[in-house]
């Protein structure tokens, strides 16, 4: 049985290119196509959790359509999943300037190179900046809800099924309330900061407001809408309220489940975090490109070993934006 010998002749030549090059690619690109393929993975990990999860509590899953409703310099107009869907243009675009960007890297046209490295920059600063101000808007929240000692969640509509806002009808009592701080001795019973309104604020203003419904977390699968309750189903589950929710975070979500805030704070903020890596090392080979780094080599790899990291940054994100969005 013969044996392979390796020699000093041709020890080296493995990654060395030409004919030797494995797959037809050099040694970073693989590499790159390796760690693409790892961290695809990773994220159809946390993407079938999510799917799993939201299965399994399918009847409190909030609605997209009235969770990302917010579209800058339009407040108070609901505007659902507009600027959302104007995001992943944005990023998409970018991924059309990445291609450009080869493309001219392979006729080694360093100004072209240059033009288009920089709009995929900037497109990738848009989306990063899109999607902070996203998270602002899920955390502060906008209507408020109520959460019973049971924690199940209670919204407010009026008569038309319109959501109403806590501060349209909390009433103002003269009351003192105090946050748990571990300086005061409560420690285990820390807290957040306190919300805007107490329990005894909402219920007194619900009760000086007969025009006002609760609707419950429950969502009804054949017509999608959560369910309305009676005045006096209303009443009598408000008189279980144990704490006032403003917002997102990850303990408590005006929304619904509060899985959703969890999975939606660590899904989009794994994916935003490669956005801003890939922000990062395209502005690294932009300005390589402009010193004419890789004009001196003759070949213009890096630009498409980042590109393929780009373009896979933003295929994940058409899938984060079909599965939290669109399903």
């Amino acid at each position: 049985m013969g044996a392979t010998v390796s020699t000093a002749d041709n020890q080296g030549k493995i990654w060395g290119g030409g004919e030797n090059e494995p797959m037809g690619a050099s040694y970073g690109k693989l590499m790159m196509w390796f760690f693409i393929v790892s961290d695809a993975l990773t994220f159809s990990a946390f993407l079938g959790a999510y799917g799993f999860s939201r299965f399994k509590f399918i009847e409190t899953w909030p609605l997209a359509d009235e969770v990302f409703t917010h579209f800058p310099f339009m407040h108070g107009v609901s505007a659902p999943m507009y600027y959302v869907a104007l995001m992943t243009f944005i990023l998409i675009f970018s991924s059309v300037t990445m291609v450009l960007a080869v493309d001219a890297g392979h006729q080694m046209k360093k100004s072209k190179v240059a033009v288009y490295m920089f709009l995929t920059i900037i497109g990738g600063l848009i989306f990063v900046g899109s999607q902070a101000w996203e998270w602002k808007n899920f955390i502060k929240g906008e209507y408020g809800a109520i959460e019973t000692k049971g924690g199940s969640l209670l919204q407010f509509v009026d008569k038309d099924c319109k959501r109403v806002a806590l501060a349209e009808f909390a009433a103002t009592l003269p009351e003192e309330r105090e946050q748990h701080t571990k300086n005061k001795g409560v420690w285990f019973l820390g807290e957040g900061s306190l919300p805007t309104y107490s329990v005894a604020e909402v219920q007194a203003g619900f009760k000086a407001h007969p025009e006002l419904l609760i609707r419950t977390e429950h969502v009804n699968q054949d017509t999608k809408q959560k369910t309305i309750l009676s005045r006096a189903e209303s009443d009598t589950r408000l008189a279980d309220a144990s704490y006032v929710v403003e917002g997102a975070n990850l303990i408590r979500n005006e929304y619904g489940n509060k899985l959703f805030a969890d999975f939606f704070f660590f899904i989009t903020g794994f994916h935003g975090f490669h956005v801003i890596s890939g922000i990062i090392i395209n502005i690294i080979i932009f300005f390589n490109v402009l010193v004419g780094t890789y004009e001196k080599r003759k070949s213009y790899e890096m630009v498409e070993k980042v590109g393929l990291y780009w373009h896979f940054v933003d295929l994940v994100w058409v899938f984060v934006f079909t599965v939290f969005y669109l399903v």
